[in-house]
């Protein structure tokens, strides 16, 4: 049996181009016509490169978290948990200001502007984020067992503000703040921190 013909594109530097697409517009944004024209390939090359547009941003939305997620790793091994926090928010500030990426998150411009349709989209996201919150939690409890937070304090609340807080710089970010505010937003939500 003969092989198919073979790809004439770059699949890595493909997938690449259509995260741009992704990150700018969202899921429901990006089109087809769109992420083709990025990509440098028809909509049949896609579609057997890739299966559907789904499975496209699924693929994309790993290799975000693969080459720009690295700094969760480097804050959950920070030898604190204020340290912890405060590596997130940093980092985040200076990521999602970034002026060599698009403006904002991937995952948050996704979330917001996924309609009902794109339900299975919205698992996936939902659960990026609870996974991420979650890291940030255990993180917390683990200061808490140790005695170095107050006793009254609910590490799954704290994770939650952490992660509203982020989520805020987000958004802020893809409507054009700088990192100066994204900096003093970070620095106000570490006044917070408990004592």
């Amino acid at each position: 049996m003969g092989m198919g013909r073979p790809r004439e594109f770059d699949m890595d530097r493909a997938l690449d181009h259509a995260l741009e697409v992704f990150w700018r517009n969202g899921y429901e944004g990006a089109s087809i016509a769109e992420l083709t024209q990025a990509m440098g390939i028809n909509p049949p090359s896609l579609y057997a490169a890739f299966g559907n547009k789904e499975e496209l941003f699924r693929k994309a939305l790993q290799r975000y978290v693969e080459q720009h997620g690295r700094y969760w790793d480097d804050a959950l091994a920070a030898p604190t948990a204020r340290g912890m926090v405060e590596h997130l928010l940093r980092e985040a500030a200076n990521f999602l200001s970034n002026e060599c990426n698009p403006r904002g998150c991937l995952m948050v411009r996704s979330v917001v502007s996924c309609s009902d349709a794109a339900e299975a989209i919205q698992h996936q996201l939902a659960s990026q984020r609870s996974e991420a919150e979650a890291r940030v939690r255990a993180r917390l409890e683990r200061a808490k067992d140790e005695g170095l937070m107050p006793p009254d304090l609910d590490p799954g609340d704290f994770a939650r503000y952490v992660m509203a807080v982020m989520e805020g710089m987000a958004v802020r970010a893809a409507g054009g703040a700088g990192r100066q505010e994204l900096e003093q937003i970070a620095e106000m939500a570490l006044r917070m921190w408990p004592a």
